[in-house]
């Protein structure tokens, strides 16, 4: 479809702001604000998760000269009404308490900020990441791929956050998805280190999203009751490398296509899998990530599924040059075409 058709659809047939954007026809379906990096006095120091690490990736994407800045689709922040398609008003109005954004973000020094500034620094980036995600689902139906270069928050519930994750935003990708863009089906495939327990619990009775979901089995959340939601569940022990780890998600990978035909994918590509990530605890090599980005991306390519990346987990400064590194090698392989 062309943008400036997507263009029409977005003004016309939606009344979410989430989709109130004007795509360039020399722009990607890659999406990133500014505000996506998250800082409040150095106190973001204290998570060893690298709150700056959107940034770094699309500069280096821009250095890399897969698109100018000017080209960049920036979303729009996700507003209350469209985070009560899946929140309650309970919930959302616990994020007026600091302390209560300081549970979720592990950092305890948080509670004693003025909510105003908590929600500029801290819950502001995740809404407009949260947006990014929607919208890039919407983009994925539409052009066949599309990346959030934020996103990913995959310990967060309708109900709760927890695990730096304050807003539920695949369960509203999805959401948004069957409701907006023609989706019936959705295949969730996580592999990031951590499992994703938020969207499970969110999809606990849904026969028409199928989870796949590679995880150590060893680490944050063990959340029991979330696992009996994943139709193809794969538990890892701590310190696998890339050989037998690659060789896991290639095989579960096509028999989970085999299984089950969705519309869209959505694929939660943490980069907390990295030899050396002091909370993953796997040993993946960077050759091993975009080795594995490429093969998930392939499997949806070859049977037209259209696919939606959300880069979630990685704590160390290394990941920003991965993700990017790994973008990179999917459009030279052909496998995100513009």
């Amino acid at each position: 479809m062309l943008i400036t058709e997507y263009n029409k659809l977005s003004t016309l047939c939606r009344m979410s702001k989430l989709y109130d954007v004007t795509i360039k026809e020399s722009s990607w379906p890659i999406l990133y604000h500014k505000d996506y990096n998250i800082s409040f006095f150095g106190m973001e120091k204290m998570h060893p998760f690298d709150s700056g690490k959107w940034g770094r990736v699309h500069q280096l994407l821009v250095e890399n000269e897969l698109f100018e800045p000017s080209d960049t689709i920036t979303p729009n922040e996700a507003s209350e009404d469209d985070l009560l398609q899946v929140h309650n008003k309970e919930y959302l109005d616990s994020l007026k308490w600091s302390w209560s954004v300081a549970k979720i973000t592990e950092v305890p020094p948080v509670a004693f900020l003025p909510n105003f500034i908590v929600q500029r620094r801290v819950l502001y980036p995740f809404r407009l990441q949260t947006g990014g995600s929607i919208l890039a689902g919407d983009l994925a139906m539409k052009f066949g791929w599309a990346i959030n270069i934020g996103g990913g928050f995959h310990h967060c519930s309708k109900h709760n956050g927890g695990g730096f994750c304050a807003y539920a935003d695949i369960t509203l990708l999805i959401k948004f998805a069957m409701e907006n863009s023609g989706v019936s089906n959705v295949m969730i495939i996580d592999l990031d280190a951590h499992q994703g327990n938020g969207y499970a619990r969110d999809f606990m009775d849904y026969e028409n999203v199928y989870i796949l979901d590679v995880f150590n089995r060893n680490i944050y959340p063990h959340d029991g009751y979330a696992k009996t939601a994943i139709k193809r569940k794969v538990e890892l022990r701590s310190y696998v490398s890339d050989v037998e780890y690659l060789q896991l998600v290639e095989q579960h990978t096509s028999e989970a296509l085999a299984e089950f035909n969705p519309d869209l994918i959505v694929y939660n590509a943490g980069t907390d899998v990295l030899d050396g990530d002091p909370l993953g605890c796997l040993s993946i090599s960077p050759t091993g990530i975009i080795k594995r980005d490429h093969l998930v991306f392939s499997c949806a390519r070859k049977k037209n599924i259209p696919i939606v990346m959300l880069t979630s987990g990685g704590y160390q400064r290394t990941t920003a040059r991965i993700i990017a590194d790994s973008i990179l090698s999917l459009h030279s392989d052909g496998l995100i075409p513009r």
